[in-house]
């Protein structure tokens, strides 16, 4: 089985689906969310998605994430990383002896701001519109060797809709998106869709996910070597995330992605975690 995966790029998808699904925010109400994640890897899923060696690299991203009804309809979205940090591992050559040094870089990342609008809403299925700006606020060229980075220079816009459904009085929901993601600065648009499921057994809120990113390959610029910001990457990925609720509005969560197929993305575990508050 190929080894778990991660990319930035799901960040902001998982979060969406996690929060509300099809379901907006009731009006001044909101979910907020303070996360922190991390891979650290050696290999990348290739442009054939072959696994290849690379230089050690690893991302760490502190973010906070919320929710707020501005309307029962209409819904405020925000994904702001406001430490992104990204290292390159000091590489020895065992013939020469020489050594190439690490290096490492520190930052803001590329910022997401968007609104969700209930189309459908107190139907056994609901469905939502969302429009999400990606702002290019990351740095591209960061630490001594001027090649690490913390976004990707490119300003996005994301339209996706979800359609979700509640077995109330069974503790089980379901939810499914679709989503197109258009970019600019020579970046390939990409077509976005998944699942997921979920259920709450008291505190307890396991949920399952697959998420799938497929790039159009329509793109100028090149993909790039670090698996992280490279263009044209595409991912099959299912997630498990497990949440507990520790009192009436707020919980913890730690989640987990699993690659069943990739290519141009780092090849490693993606470990996450948070605090969530409900307001």
């Amino acid at each position: 089985m190929k080894r778990i995966l991660f990319t930035l790029l799901i960040v902001l998808t998982a979060q969406l689906s996690f929060a509300g699904g099809g379901w907006p925010q009731p009006k001044q109400k909101g979910y907020f969310k303070l996360g922190q994640s991390f891979i650290y890897s050696s290999q990348l899923f290739g442009p054939q998605g072959d696994l290849v060696d690379i230089t050690t690299i690893g991302l760490y991203s502190t973010s906070l994430y919320g929710e707020y009804g501005f309307t029962n309809r209409l819904t405020g979205i925000l994904y702001f990383p406001f430490f992104v940090k990204n290292t390159l591992n000091e590489v020895q050559f065992r013939q020469s002896g020489n050594v190439v040094p690490g290096d490492e870089f520190s930052s803001i990342g590329d910022t997401d701001i968007g609104i969700k609008y209930g189309l459908i809403t107190g139907k056994p299925v609901v469905v939502s519109a969302s429009l999400v700006l990606g702002l290019p606020l990351g740095s591209t060229s960061g630490g001594d060797s001027q090649i690490l980075q913390t976004g990707d220079g490119e300003f996005n816009q994301i339209i996706r809709i979800d359609a979700s459904h509640s077995f109330y009085p069974r503790p089980f929901y379901a939810t499914a998106y679709v989503g197109f993601n258009n970019r600019t600065n020579g970046f390939s648009d990409e077509a976005r869709f998944g699942f997921e499921v979920g259920a709450t057994f008291k505190k307890f809120i396991p949920i399952l996910k697959l998420d799938v990113l497929q790039s159009f390959m329509n793109g100028t610029t090149p993909s790039s070597q670090n698996g992280i910001f490279s263009n044209n990457m595409e991912f099959v990925s299912p997630v498990i995330e497990l949440n507990y609720q520790a009192a009436e509005r707020w919980g913890v969560s730690i989640s987990g992605a699993f690659a069943l197929a990739g290519q141009n993305v780092l090849a490693s575990p993606n470990l996450g975690f948070g605090l969530y508050f409900n307001l």
